[in-house]
């Protein structure tokens, strides 16, 4: 049996589900939204998020909720406390995501280093699209194992491992700098 925190149900992204989270996530949700509809001085974020996080541990009858699904729940709350524009402007934001790089590298198999890549890209992505910003990796000594098809560790191995995190830290950089862009362009444009 799973044990929620603070009966919490567990938050659906993509195919992963976030158990132990904290709330930090939605206040910066809040804020954003607030932003972009030019309401930077939006005094009642930490009311909000409190009514969230209350809705969350006493009133959702699920155990497994979708991000998407709790974001249309809150834009239906700013619009019911008339704040349509914030509403309007708020965007899915994930919980920090916690992504084991051995299913992806077990789905891919042993000497198809490309499609791991490949397939680590398109998760990411799906990721990233459903709200995910914040995302953590485990695994990577044994998924790069699990490529190489060895059990123990060797310059091959220590060599992919490199790869694998030159990858995800494009990724990231990537991503860091679009998301930097994106929010400069936000605060010229008002």
């Amino acid at each position: 049996m799973i044990s929620l925190i603070g009966n919490r149900p567990a938050i659906q992204i993509g195919r992963y589900q976030v158990i132990d989270y904290d709330t930090a996530w939605l206040d910066s949700a809040l804020r954003r939204a607030a932003c972009a509809a030019e309401h930077e001085d939006f005094p009642f974020v930490d009311e909000i998020r409190s009514g969230i996080v209350k809705y969350l541990e006493t009133k959702c009858p699920l155990k497994l909720l979708p991000l998407d699904e709790l974001y249309e729940r809150m834009r239906k709350m700013l619009v019911k406390i008339g704040c349509e524009k914030i509403a309007e402007k708020l965007e899915p934001l994930a919980p920090p995501v916690t992504v084991s790089l051995v299913r992806t590298a077990m789905e891919a198999g042993n000497g198809f280093e490309l499609a791991f890549f490949e397939m680590l890209r398109a998760e990411l992505s799906t990721l990233r699209a459903a709200g995910a910003e914040e995302i953590r990796f485990t695994g990577l000594r044994e998924s790069t194992m699990i490529l190489r098809g060895t059990s123990k560790w060797n310059k091959q191995c220590q060599i992919l491992l490199s790869e694998i995190e030159v990858f995800l830290g494009n990724w990231d950089c990537d991503h860091s700098a679009k998301h930097s862009a994106l929010c400069m362009a936000a605060h010229s444009a008002s």
